[in-house]
Formats: C-alpha cells, sequence, structure tokens
C-alpha cells in the first residue's frame, strides 16, 4: 500500500466524458444479499462463470484480491464473496515484519499458515506480501538491528518464511518500494533502514535468499507511484528501469515487477506507462498489477456520481494495461469498500467511506456488485486471450 500518484485530468472535463454506459452498467444487473451462509447464485450472476476470476481465466491471466484473515475468520459472508472472485489472494498485513516477529527471537506464523490452508482447500493461488519493506518493521527493529547484524538478520529472516510455504505459493513481493527519486541518490534508491544498515546490494541479497528458499515461486519488485503522467511518475519509471536493468545484468533471480495501481479518479494515465511496460517485458519480466483501487477523495458525496466516475476509472486504467501481454495478475487492494484500507491512512476530508471497490453497499444491500465491478469485467473480455506462462 502507498501514497497516490498525480494526475493531469481535472474532474470538471473528466465529469464532462462520463456516458451514459457508465449508468447501463448497473442497470437490471443482480444483486446478491449477504448472509451468514448466502444461497447459491444462479447462472447468470456475478457468481461463478459470471465472477472476475472466470473473467480473467478466459483470457489467460489471474485476478485477485487483498484479504483481510481475521474477518475472513469471522465473516462468512466476506470469505465467501472472496472465494468467489478470486483466483488468487495476498495477506493485507500477515505476512509483513511486524506481524510475523514479536521479537527478534519470536515468530508468529497463525495468520499466514490459515491463509495458506485456506487457499488450497478452494484451489486458490497465494501472493505473499512482503519480504524487505522499509515500513511496517517490529517495534524491537529500531534498537536490535545494527550494521554488524542486519544482512544476517534479512537473510535468515526470508529463508525461514519462504522456506516454510515453499512450493505452495504463486508468487512473493520480494522488495517493496525500494526507489525514492526524492532521496536524491544518483541510483534513485530509497534511504532506507535497510540501505543504510546492509548497503547498495541488500536487494540482491534478499532475492537470492528468496530464490534458495523456493526455486518454484515467482519473484517480484513491486513498487508504487509510477503510473501517472506527470513528471515525478516518469522519473521514477526511469529509476524503477534502471533497477531492474541492474538486477538482470547481474543475473539476480527477479521474474516480475509489481505496479501497485492505487489510481485516483479521474486522473489520466498513458503512453509512459505504456512504453515502460513494453520495456519492462524487453527484459523478460513478466507485469503484475498487485494492488489496484480507485481513490474517490476529490469527488462529491454524490455516491451515484461517485461510481459512475470510479468505474470509469477502473475501465480507462485496465484497457490501457490489459493490452500489455506481460501484464498476468490483476489484483485488486480488497475487493468489498467495507474493507478498504483508503478510509484510514488516505481519507476523505468529509470522512465518509470510499467507494474504491468492485463490492460495496448498494440499493440497501452489503457487498453487491457496483458499477466497478461490471467495468472491470467488461474490460477482462476485451483482453486478447494470449497463452499463460509459468507460475499460471
Amino acid at each position: 500500500m502507498s501514497r497516490l500518484p498525480e494526475g493531469s485530468r481535472s474532474r470538471r472535463a473528466f465529469v464532462g466524458g462520463l456516458t451514459a454506459s457508465a449508468a447501463a452498467f448497473a442497470t437490471g444487473c443482480a444483486t446478491r444479499k449477504q448472509t451468514v451462509k448466502p444461497a447459491p447464485s444462479p447462472p447468470d450472476s456475478t457468481a461463478g462463470t459470471g465472477s472476475l476470476r472466470e473473467h480473467a481465466a478466459a483470457h489467460g491471466f489471474l485476478y485477485g484480491c487483498a484479504v483481510d484473515i481475521n474477518s475472513m475468520r469471522r465473516d462468512d459472508g466476506y470469505a465467501t464473496l472472496v472465494h468467489e472472485q478470486a483466483a488468487i489472494v495476498v495477506a493485507e498485513n500477515a505476512m509483513k515484519w511486524a506481524p510475523m516477529r514479536p521479537s527478534i527471537d519470536t515468530w508468529f506464523f497463525d495468520d499466514a499458515d490459515w491463509l495458506v490452508a485456506f487457499a488450497e482447500a478452494r484451489h486458490t493461488k497465494v501472493r505473499g506480501h512482503n519480504l524487505c519493506w522499509h515500513r511496517q518493521l517490529p517495534k524491537w527493529f529500531a534498537s536490535e538491528a545494527t550494521v554488524a547484524n542486519a544482512r544476517g538478520l534479512l537473510v535468515a529472516h526470508v529463508e525461514r518464511v519462504v522456506s516454510r510455504y515453499a512450493g505452495r505459493m504463486h508468487s512473493w513481493d520480494v522488495v517493496n518500494e525500494a526507489v525514492h527519486v526524492g532521496d536524491g541518490r544518483g541510483d534513485g534508491l530509497r534511504d532506507s533502514p535497510w540501505l543504510r544498515l546492509v548497503g547498495e546490494d541488500y536487494i540482491e541479497q534478499t532475492f537470492r535468499a528468496a530464490r534458495n528458499a523456493d526455486p518454484q515461486a515467482l519473484l517480484a519488485y513491486n513498487e508504487y507511484g509510477i503510473e501517472g503522467s506527470d513528471p515525478g511518475s516518469e522519473q521514477k519509471r526511469a529509476a524503477v528501469l534502471t533497477l531492474l536493468r541492474r538486477l538482470k545484468a547481474r543475473n539476480v533471480p527477479v521474474d516480475a515487477l509489481g505496479i501497485q495501481s492505487h489510481i485516483t479518479a479521474g486522473h489520466s494515465y498513458g503512453l509512459g506507462l505504456v512504453n515502460f511496460m513494453a520495456a519492462v517485458r524487453g527484459l523478460g519480466l513478466q507485469i503484475f498489477i498487485t494492488e489496484m483501487d480507485v481513490n474517490d477523495r476529490l469527488w462529491p458525496a454524490n455516491e451515484a456520481i461517485r461510481d459512475k466516475v470510479v468505474a470509469e476509472s477502473y475501465g480507462s486504467y485496465l484497457d490501457l494495461v490489459l493490452r500489455e501481454p506481460a501484464v498476468r495478475v490483476v489484483m485488486t487492494w480488497g475487493i468489498t469498500d467495507r474493507r478498504t484500507w483508503l478510509n484510514g491512512e488516505d481519507a476523505r476530508a468529509d470522512h465518509l467511506p470510499e467507494r474504491c471497490l468492485p463490492f460495496g453497499l448498494k440499493d440497501g444491500v452489503r457487498d453487491a456488485p457496483k458499477e466497478a465491478f461490471f467495468t472491470m469485467r467488461n474490460s477482462f473480455d476485451r483482453r486478447p486471450t494470449t497463452p499463460a506462462p509459468r507460475g499460471l
């Protein structure tokens, strides 16, 4: 999860471009009331062959979402929705350092174990997020991690976590958000605790440790703020491409780039991103859309307006990225509005709940498909079918 990139198109211009088709997406669409154990959905519903996972699979890629594990344990309706829609899942927090490392000498695997078991029982794939990040480090890290021991801590953590789930994971976000052009380094790397304590090769060391622990899982570098048409996004794309080229030149085992895709409703995304993805493909890497949601914080309170602009934003962005054959995974950061991080870190000024995901409150029904769901499904269907590579 991360901050949001800048955009270029005004709200007034974007509203002016909304078409009647956006409203038509919701017309006549079945809604599904959530109960503890919902009744089976009819064949023409948004479940089964009508689900996002099935429409994605028909065009050679995976659709999935991030999940809150404690909520899945308590809420059967939420767990059922995830199972219906997601061919691949990732824990929002359970596999990050802080939850897994209560102290330097103790480990907590219960939540991650539960998610892997849940997924395997339902023939659903799992991504790991993440093995190395400058945020959500344990409280003990600041006092215990030193120049003398940080490399050992990092490698031992990666080896223990990855080997525990070896052969059971689709992929890992091995290193997350390591680029920050604003820190002023010539190589574009973030001035993170890992860089200061381990050195410039910490990224390489993390990937090599992950590959040694699991030769099968796809290993991804994951980044935010590289989607937009603004100069900041362009500079960051260039720095990420430089990093990827350096890793490939050193035979570092990186298989994919994760483009987080926390986008803003009404902003434009275009040729810069298209050219960047083509360059990533040229390095022999797959591309994963790892954390997509559409922030509506710049838009008025009216839910109908917000639902239309969010749906249009999903459609235009997915139509853009799904033209790139290297894109093999599309994941939203959550599946339903009532469980989105955007109501916290990037909340609306009026404190209204964001309407940023494909399911949410609609016509009084909780976790109903919204316009965004149908727009996403239509975008999936427009994607040319291409052969699936390793790992899908």
